[in-house]
Order: C-alpha cells, then sequence, then structure tokens
C-alpha cells in the first residue's frame, strides 16, 4: 500500500455511511494530484462561482461523455498543504442514498481516479506528516466508539495527549544515549559520567512508561466493551432485571418457566463503559427441544462472557439447582444477585462461594439495586473509580506491547549498569527503547505494521 500511495495517484472513495432512505447526504471524497481536474470534469458551477480552495460550490454532476445529469450537489475543495491529508482534496456532497454516490464515485473512477484502500486518506495524513500514527489510530477509535467515555479518549489522543508524553520519554533516553555514546567516543576529553544521575534518569522514564501502560485495560474496555450475562434458574427475574436496567421491554415476562427460549441482548453504557447483557434462557433440565437449544446458549454465553450475574431468587433460596449452575460458572467472575428481595420479611442464608466478587440485592418493582449493580460490574473489572479516572489517555494493545518492549530494555539497562558491564553495552538496550517509543509514534515503523494498521479502517477514512 505505502508504495501506492508514494506514487501520489488521485484515490477516491464513498466518505458517508450509505443506508437506504437513512441518509439525506453522501461524500464521495477524492485526495490526489488531480482530485480538482476530475472535479472539473464532472462538476458545473453556474455563475461565477470562483474555484477556490476552502470554499463551497453549488452546482450539478454531469456525465462527461453524455452530458447526463447525475446530481444536485455541493462541491467542496481544499488545496494543499491545508487539507486533511495535505494533498488536494475535493468533496462531492451529494444527495443521500445508494444510487447518487455510487454513480458520481464511478465516473470519479472513469475519469482516473483510483478507488482508495482502507484507511488509505488517514495513512496518506500521516505519511505527508499531517498525523502522528497514535492521532491516526484515535481516528479509528473516535469513529467506532461506543460510549462518551470513550470518544472523550478518542478526541484526547487526536489532541497529542499521548504523543506529546512518549515524545518526551523519547528524547530523554535519546539525551542518556547521547551522553554514554560521547563518554565511550571522548573519555579523554569529559568528566566521568555521572552513574547516579543516569540511574535516576532511568528510574522517572520507568515510571512514567509504569504510569500510561496503567491505562491499557481501561483503554480496551472502551473500546470493545464489557460482555455480561444473566444466567439462573427460570423465574427468578432475570428478564425483569434486564427490562429494569435498560429501561425498556427487551424481554418477555410471565410467570412461565422457560418463556425465555433465546439469548435477548441489550447494549448499556455504564458509567461510560459500553456493556453489551446477555438475558439468557433459563438453565434446567427439560424435555423441550427447543427450549434445550435456549439453555445451550445460555451456557456458551455465560462461558464467553467477562462477568456473570448468578442471579437467585429470595423468596426461594438458595436451591440444589442454584448450586448446580454456579458450578457450571464459577470459573467465571462473578456478581451473585439476590432478587426479588421485596418479597420476603428476611433475607435467606446464603452458602459462602469461591471467586464471588460482591452481592447485590434488587427489587424489579422498586427499582432497587440497579445503581448497585452497575458499581459491582465496574469494581469487579478493577474499574471502580473510572469515573475519576483521567481519560487523557488510553493506550491500545499496539502501543501498550511497544511500550512494554521499551520499559523492558530500560529495566535490562538498570540490570547492566548494577552488572557494571562497559558502556557499549547500555547503548544497546537504550537504542531498543528509543526504537520502541519510536514505533507508538510512527518515527520508527515499518511498512507491514502501517499496512496492519489502517487495513482496520473503513474504506473512506
Amino acid at each position: 500500500m505505502t508504495q501506492q500511495i508514494l506514487q501520489r495517484e488521485t484515490i477516491a472513495a464513498i466518505s458517508t455511511a450509505i443506508v437506504p432512505q437513512q441518509g439525506s447526504i453522501g461524500i464521495v471524497r477524492l485526495s490526489g494530484a488531480q482530485a480538482v481536474a476530475i472535479a472539473k470534469t464532472l462538476f458545473r458551477a453556474p455563475g461565477k462561482q470562483p474555484w477556490d480552495s476552502h470554499r463551497i460550490l453549488y452546482g450539478y454532476i454531469h456525465h462527461p461523455q453524455t452530458q447526463a445529469l447525475v446530481d444536485e450537489a455541493l462541491l467542496l475543495i481544499m488545496k494543499a498543504p491545508r487539507s486533511f491529508t495535505r494533498e488536494d482534496v475535493v468533496e462531492f456532497h451529494c444527495h443521500g442514498g445508494i444510487m447518487p454516490v455510487q454513480q458520481v464515485l464511478q465516473l470519479c473512477l472513469e475519469a482516473g481516479a483510483r478507488l482508495a484502500q482502507p484507511g488509505e486518506f488517514t495513512l496518506r495524513a500521516f505519511l505527508n506528516g499531517r498525523l502522528d500514527l497514535t492521532q491516526a489510530e484515535s481516528i479509528a477509535d473516535l469513529v467506532g466508539a461506543r460510549s462518551p467515555a470513550a470518544s472523550e479518549a478518542a478526541l484526547a489522543q487526536l489532541q497529542g495527549k499521548l504523543a506529546h508524553p512518549i515524545r518526551s520519554l523519547r528524547a530523554q533516553c535519546l539525551d542518556i544515549l547521547a551522553e554514554i555514546e560521547a563518554r565511550i567516543d571522548f573519555e579523554e576529553d569529559l568528566p566521568p559520567l555521572n552513574e547516579p544521575e543516569i540511574i535516576q534518569q532511568i528510574n522517572r522514564v520507568v515510571g512514567e512508561m509504569s504510569r500510561i501502560l496503567a491505562t491499557a485495560d481501561r483503554g480496551e474496555l472502551l473500546r470493545t466493551g464489557l460482555k455480561v450475562a444473566i444466567v439462573g434458574r427460570p423465574n427468578v427475574g432475570k428478564s425483569s432485571l434486564l427490562n429494569a436496567w435498560s429501561r425498556s421491554d427487551r424481554a418477555i415476562v410471565t410467570n412461565l418457566p422457560g418463556t425465555t427460549r433465546d439469548v435477548v441482548e441489550s447494549q448499556l453504557v455504564v458509567q461510560g463503559i459500553p456493556v453489551q447483557v446477555l438475558d439468557t434462557a433459563g438453565i434446567r433440565q427439560t424435555e423441550d427441544q427447543v427450549e434445550k437449544i435456549g439453555v445451550e446458549r445460555s451456557r456458551k454465553a455465560a462461558n464467553s462472557a467477562d462477568l456473570v450475574l448468578l442471579t437467585i431468587a429470595a423468596e426461594d433460596g438458595w436451591t440444589p439447582e442454584d448450586e448446580e449452575i454456579y458450578h457450571h460458572v464459577n470459573h467465571r467472575r462473578l456478581i451473585l444477585i439476590l432478587n426479588k428481595i421485596d418479597l420476603v420479611a428476611q433475607l435467606p442464608p446464603l452458602p459462602p462461594l469461591d471467586n464471588l466478587s460482591q452481592i447485590v440485592k434488587t427489587s424489579v418493582p422498586n427499582n432497587q439495586g440497579i445503581e448497585e449493580l452497575e458499581q459491582a460490574i465496574l469494581d469487579a473489572v478493577n474499574l471502580g473509580n473510572l469515573q475519576a479516572a483521567n481519560l487523557d489517555m488510553a493506550i491500545n494493545q499496539r502501543q501498550e506491547a511497544a511500550l512494554t518492549r521499551a520499559k523492558t530494555s530500560l529495566l535490562q539497562v538498570q540490570e547492566t549498569i548494577r552488572n557494571q558491564l562497559p558502556l557499549d553495552f547500555w547503548t544497546i538496550d537504550l537504542r531498543g527503547a528509543i526504537q520502541a517509543l519510536g514505533e507508538i509514534t510512527g518515527e520508527e515503523v515499518t511498512e507491514s505494521v502501517l499496512d496492519r494498521i489502517f487495513s482496520r479502517f473503513c474504506i473512506g477514512k
């Protein structure tokens, strides 16, 4: 992909989601040296509208050969370097829907543009110095954000909240390397190396790396969300709990055992974390073939969930059936929900349970226990203080791996110093740390890594 981009071909793609009868505007974007020329062959602006940069023209898109009218549209021109890609960029703002944008895109391709590959506009922005790699990745996170907190973290990273400290750490490592290499090359002309000061500098860098690495789990949850499965016997109030929690009638509720035959999903946001809640069929022995399939799917949902909400009814207490279900799911992180507490005067005794995070008491008719349940979920995944957490930084898996390598390299430098090895040995791992930090921001990155990152983007971004 990178070699093609270096040839500076003009690329084109649809840059908005196209859903029939759902979008009023559809955008076709071009970037490259021929973008404006292609636009002039397709677009007619009535009157004396100037084709200046950063102006919007009104007019009509025509087929260049047949002169057939294709669409009434707006044309936005952004000439290099004042554009997202730092190349000439043109956008056709067409009527929404499938046909107008597809027809305009096809005309752009026939006029000499090439269909953009996934993420190629953002890749060009990176290669042309418009963005660093952390900012480029944040764009994909922003587009895919599933909660306000995820959007906030992506925007912070787009503003350089991760790039700035990473560049600072890399600069500090380069300064340390320069000090050491100067002593190697000009040992007789310089005072001895201040070893304690070097050790202190490395300790400060390692400490800052540890602080950034601590955001990895939060970043992963913000991007992918949390999968939570509500499991239990029939008629313990699982579906009622889901309806109360989601403030909807997602699940059918009756007094008949086996009403829920399949897994019912609901998408919620708990203090900024996207949560996929799975209301499962009641787990029990049954001869009903359809219900059997639902029970098996319930077990699979529990096994795939990040967290299991084992629900029992306070009026029944802990039953042998509850014990059997518990043994099926006790290898997962568990929260025990004691539901229907409004139906009893005294809460039933519970046996000691392993791998249990918390016990939450709920009463759906009284809307009791929902807030406690949400807090218990965050506590179970070590995010109990999320609202007070700093969301300016939430690194992804690639960034975490590179930063971990950099930290390991610096720890190895410390070991080398303790073992009193020659200065040449110090520089080996220092260079490794510098390279790993450069991979995060893109100062040192291979073409294969770029292809892997940008292939996850949508076409047109």
